[in-house]
């Protein structure tokens, strides 16, 4: 009998070892989790629902979502896509729905759901699952594996390491000659301080384009000002997309914001407009503008040297162009980050060309898997960092099933 052991009692570890077994019932796997509980983070994933993938099904458009592995997830996806998340689920009593934003949940609406059906599913097939078992050591005689924990010595045929974005997992893969890619914070809000936006906490816009000065990076989407400065959709992208070019920068640069994903020419018509069909009425006291909550059109305007009696009439082509300026290309200085607590997610990981991506092995050892953010590859938010999970469990359940 195969012994296979599992190290990471995370969504991938757990997936991996349903599925391996599913397809060869006479393997004996084993999952090590260094921690009290098992599945911590899909417990507070999409603030406790569990956003479980994304409703983007082409695998030539899913592969955008990831800064790092978009190259190396194309074939494996066209093996487990997004489809066949929601098939698998819906197998096990866990139907899924997708929302507005096409981001995917358990219909129940809980991150439990998904928890209940990974430990029901473990405990039907007889897979081990033992809690408080940190790994301290990984090492390969002959043909086998000794993993040893804390509190035991186990001898494994096969040895997949699931254990996340994880410092001491990266020692450990480290230690069988694997290279890893120095991890970096990706998904993080923009720290900035400003008078245009202090004080505005809550506030958004749904579609502002944001790039980094001096950098080729931009991202469309929604934009949150929050208590630290700037968040959503759009911010997260980019913070994942440039998460190397801005920890280079020591997180210090500057932020333009087109607040209406507008051209500023556009801008300058629709405020020359303004200023001859209601020249009487005070510009700071109505946004003009459905996308911006009047108390950031306020700030803007004053930012443009407006103050609260100018009329429409008042307004010189100086005050339009200022305005259309900041409505289209403020530029915020950024100083820091603070971590999207929910999503935390890292760039960084094993080299992606150390792993044959047909199987989710490495390439320096027969029988040894890497599975999940054990490997240098990260998405934006939204399901993706799951569907990597989800997709490297399937295949390296199926090269561990069928060996």
């Amino acid at each position: 009998m195969n012994k296979i052991i599992i190290i990471g009692g995370g969504a991938a570890g757990f997936f991996t070892a349903i599925n391996a077994k599913e397809q060869n019932p006479n393997l004996d796997i084993t999952i090590l989790e260094k921690g009290k509980e098992v599945l911590q983070k899909v417990k507070i994933s999409g603030g406790g629902r569990c956003n479980v993938t994304h409703a983007c099904f082409e695998p030539k458009e899913l592969v955008k979502f990831y800064p790092r592995g978009e190259k190396e997830l194309l074939g494996p996806f066209h093996t487990f896509m997004t489809g066949d998340t929601f098939e698998w689920f819906d197998d096990r009593g866990v139907p899924l729905k997708i929302e507005e934003d096409n981001r995917v949940f358990p219909e129940a609406n809980t991150s439990q759901a998904i928890i209940d059906c990974f430990q029901n599913q473990v405990e039907k097939l007889g897979v081990k699952v033992l809690k408080n078992h940190g790994v301290i050591s990984i090492e390969k005689e002959a043909n086998q594996w000794i993993v040893t924990t804390k509190n035991s010595e186990f001898v494994a045929d096969k040895l997949v390491v699931a254990a996340g974005s994880s410092n001491k997992a990266w020692e450990l893969a480290k230690s069988l000659g694997h290279r890893i890619v120095e991890p970096v914070p990706s998904l993080f809000t923009f720290n900035i301080k400003d008078q245009r936006i202090i004080d505005l906490l809550g506030i958004s816009v749904p579609n502002a384009t944001v790039n980094i000065v001096d950098t080729k990076l931009e991202s469309s989407g929604p934009l949150l000002i929050t208590h630290w400065g700037m968040s959503g959709p759009a911010v997260l992208k980019l913070s994942a997309f440039g998460a190397r070019i801005l920890a280079a920068k020591n997180y210090q640069y500057n932020v333009q914001v087109n607040w209406l994903s507008r051209p500023t020419d556009k801008i300058v018509n629709v405020l020359l407009n303004l200023k001859k069909k209601q020249p009487k009425k005070q510009v700071s006291l109505k946004s003009p503008f459905s996308e911006i909550p009047r108390r950031l059109w306020e700030r803007l305007v004053i930012a443009s040297e407006i103050s609260d009696k100018h009329k429409w009439a008042d307004l010189s082509h100086k005050h339009v162009n200022d305005l259309a300026n900041q409505l289209t290309k403020g530029v915020f200085n950024a100083n820091g980050k603070s971590t999207f607590k929910e999503e935390f997610v890292t760039a960084g990981g094993i080299d992606l060309k150390e792993i044959n991506f047909k199987r989710f092995e490495s390439r320096i050892h027969d029988n040894l898997f890497l599975v999940g953010e054990m490997l240098n590859i990260d998405a934006v938010t939204g399901g993706f960092n799951f569907q990597n999970a989800w997709t490297g469990g399937y295949i390296t359940a199926k090269a561990i099933a069928e060996d």
